[in-house]
């Protein structure tokens, strides 16, 4: 066993420590100095880590408090909500699922709601936390970790969901390149097995990777969490989709086949959510909305008519003025701002610069908008209205 494991088994069987901790209300070195009068440096310094840790999870699971994590397998971990938004396509499948790189396990305990699921993951270590956890969240006697090469795993029976190590190197990896297990075997994983799912980075270089697949962008409160490769016999029948959540407004369909009419800006201004941006379906979602875009190089949607809907950000247009300093400084100078939101997506503007040569005594919040419209760039001025 190693000297990890051994560490967080103690941790487990001491469950005084933490109420102490809870007690204390602060990890000073005074703190730790009184708690390593009972308990050994190692014991405290993982006790610490695990209460901060918990704390950071509670805006990504309901049963934080009680989860167990180390800092690879927390910040590599899927939001619960997104891991059981996902967990829907394995249901009523009456078919047995691996998931290969299990991490902490949240994936696999979502999925054991639906069916009974195996975890493997290559660290010890990870495998324990995953099986506390599936035992957190009630879910032990549908779920099992094991140590394991995910390459080497049999596939042919069964459903497959796969996190790969985004985390092999130094440095966190965009490209799938540099994934672990490599992306070779990611592009063979449709070939191997009837059916699955592949945890994607949102900003990966994803794009004609996986020909006949579906790729799926899920959002959370408008942040753009991942991209899952959907195959065999959970694909839908379209390419792309955006899923929005916690709305779980989902969109679908085929970039190619859709192009929204490019005009002029009109009484309203939308921001997109990323996911919609990212899937490629923003002149789908513009299509079915009836919003025209600004710019062929720019993401912002306008429309004559007020639009309520997840998938934007709306703001009614006050002004459209040339991008030039002196111009804008006039407005609002003029205007009743006391408050300034400064949005841009193409365009490099230094928010903080311009926030300070800006005349701010009024009362009101406005939005200051950067964008190209039909190829010049203006700055819009506008209030949130959602």
């Amino acid at each position: 066993m190693n000297s990890d494991l051994h560490t967080y088994q103690q941790l487990r069987e001491t469950p005084d420590l933490f109420h102490q901790l809870s007690e204390t209300a602060d990890s000073s070195l005074k703190t730790q100095k009184q708690l390593r009068e009972t308990y050994s440096p190692e014991l405290v310094r993982l006790a610490l880590t695990m209460a901060e840790l918990r704390g950071r999870a509670k805006s990504k699971f309901s049963k934080a408090d009680q989860m167990w994590f180390d800092r690879t397998g927390f910040e590599q971990s899927t939001m619960e909500t997104v891991a059981r938004w996902k967990a829907k396509r394995f249901a009523n499948t009456q078919l047995p699922v691996l998931d290969l790189c299990s991490g902490i396990g949240m994936d696999a305990i979502a999925i054991a709601g639906h069916t009974l699921v195996a975890g493997v993951d290559q660290n010890e270590l990870m495998c324990t936390l995953a099986n506390w956890n599936a035992d957190v969240y009630g879910v032990s006697q549908r779920v099992q970790f094991r140590v394991g090469d995910a390459t080497k795993e049999l596939l042919d029976d069964a459903l497959v969901h796969i996190d790969p190590d985004r985390r092999a190197g130094a440095q966190r990896a965009i490209r799938l390149e540099d994934y672990r297990p490599d992306l070779d075997f990611l592009e063979a994983l449709p070939e191997r097995a009837i059916g699955g799912a592949i945890k994607l980075s949102p900003a990966s270089n994803f794009g004609g990777k996986f020909p006949g697949c579906e790729v799926e962008l899920i959002s959370w409160q408008g942040e753009c969490k991942e991209a899952t490769v959907w195959f065999g016999k959970l694909q839908s029948d379209q390419p792309c989709r955006a899923t929005l959540l916690p709305s779980e407004y989902s969109l679908a369909g085929d970039p190619w086949m859709a192009r929204a009419p490019i005009t002029g800006l009109d009484s309203y201004l939308h921001d997109p959510d990323p996911a919609i941006v990212r899937s490629g379906l923003l002149d789908v979602y513009a299509e079915e909305f009836g919003l025209s875009r600004l710019d062929d190089a720019e993401e912002y949607l306008t429309s004559h008519e007020r639009i309520d809907h997840p998938g934007i950000s709306s703001f009614r247009v006050l002004a459209d003025l040339p991008n030039n300093d002196k111009t804008i400084r006039k407005y609002f100078r003029d205007a009743n701002f006391g408050q300034v939101e400064i949005k841009c997506r193409h365009v490099p503007v230094d928010a903080q610069k311009v926030r300070k040569k800006l005349t701010l005594n009024g009362a009101g919040a406005g939005v200051l908008i950067f964008a190209p419209l039909q190829g010049k760039t203006r700055a819009v001025i506008a209030e949130r209205i959602s």
